[in-house]
């Protein structure tokens, strides 16, 4: 039987979202944007679901705008804003472990005339408040910085970098889906002007994202997608109804369990942790112990390879890095960016818990990546 540990990657879905999503599949169909009672209904019921995500995260329901995942959110965050403010700046500054969804637009916005600064990051993935105060021009207009790391969950300074950004006039945008439902989330005390996060990351649906934008930024956005006068004019497309109502319970479920949910993860992972660390020679953890959301443990073996020890334990569901990148053969730029050792570099797993996570499947997998560890450094010259 699989025991599921790459809650990074995507979460299963709760019970308590799979049935407050079915009405909206079957007697509850209608279009949101249609004026008949059935329509009007459904709107009604979109209209509250958007109040309960933009509670989530502590901000106003006009403020949040539904997408189709949160790789969409961050490509209008970023490409929305560029394209808006380009006459006034075209410098952009985001980091080197942000996720591909930032570094590729990134990289498509510097082909359009833009200028991009990547920041780097010390050994346990943050980045230097003073590197980005002195990578500011007068013609930055965007810094993107995300607020936890998808493959070593470090929390950036994100409040600092705020501050700052704030004192020249440069607007903020994190990505915020590997911090949603790992901590509490307030777009005011962060002092960001977008936010992106997914349903399919706290046991909510997949394909539908969110993009929270500040209510004095609203029409300093262009839109990615024409046609209708969905989401405040800023996505055009019928909204996907049963998954906007399945992300709402979603966050109802996030508020109303964050506390006690982060302690049982928190108690998996270091169990998980310690048992390997102690029982397993030669490994060690990439990126800080404490500096990091409870979920995400990334570790290095030694003269291993990390594809081999998951073919081998292979009832383990865990990852390389980033889904993302999962058919990439590179190794990861986030490792590479904080220093792993290049031979480690291939020796690395991101394990990551979740909600549905028990200690007895976290005893099994040790037990099991002790004797895969163990069989494949037989083999191996290198761990002679």
């Amino acid at each position: 039987m699989s025991i599921y540990l790459d809650y990074s990657a995507t979460t299963p879905v709760d019970p308590k979202v799979f049935e407050a999503m079915i009405p909206y599949f079957k007697e509850k169909f209608a279009n949101p944007s249609s004026i008949h009672a059935l329509g009007r209904a459904v709107r009604e019921d979109v209209d509250k679901a958007r109040e309960t995500v933009a509670k989530s995260i502590g901000a106003e329901a006009h403020e949040i705008i539904f997408t189709g995942s949160g790789s969409a959110s961050d490509n209008m965050a970023l490409r929305g804003i560029a394209e808006k403010y380009k006459n006034k700046g075209n410098h952009i500054i985001t980091c080197a472990i942000e996720h591909k969804a930032i570094l590729q637009t990134c990289k498509y916005l510097e082909k359009h005339g833009f200028e991009v600064t990547y920041l780097p990051v010390d050994k346990d993935g943050l980045v230097s408040v003073d590197d980005f105060r002195k990578a500011v021009r007068k013609e930055t207009i965007l810094v993107s910085i995300m607020l936890v790391n998808n493959e070593i969950g470090s929390v950036q300074p994100l409040k600092e970098i705020s501050e700052i950004a704030k004192k020249h006039h440069i607007i903020v945008h994190t990505d915020a889906v590997q911090a949603m439902g790992k901590m509490k989330i307030d777009v005011g005390e962060l002092g960001v002007d977008l936010l992106t996060f997914s349903a399919h990351k706290i046991c909510g649906p997949k394909g539908i994202g969110v993009l929270y934008i500040d209510e004095n930024l609203k029409d300093g956005i262009e839109p990615l997608v024409f046609g209708g006068s969905q989401e405040f004019g800023l996505r055009a497309g019928t909204e996907s109804v049963p998954n906007i109502i399945g992300l709402a319970k979603a966050c109802e479920i996030v508020m109303e369990t964050l506390d006690e949910e982060v302690r049982h993860i928190k108690r998996l992972r270091d169990l998980f942790e310690n048992r390997i660390l102690n029982e397993i020679p030669k490994t060690y953890v990439n990126g800080h112990r404490e500096k990091r959301v409870c979920s995400v443990s990334n570790i290095a073996f030694k003269f291993i390879e990390a594809e081999a020890l998951m073919i081998y334990a292979d009832e383990i569901c865990c990852s390389t890095g980033s889904a993302c990148t999962s058919e990439s053969v590179d190794a990861s730029h986030v490792l590479y960016a904080i220093g792993v050792d290049p031979v480690d570099l291939h020796g690395s797993i991101r394990f990551s818990f979740g909600r549905f996570n028990t200690e007895d499947e976290i005893n099994r997998a040790v037990d099991m990546i002790k004797d895969s560890v163990t069989r494949l450094r037989a083999m191996s010259p290198l761990a002679q």
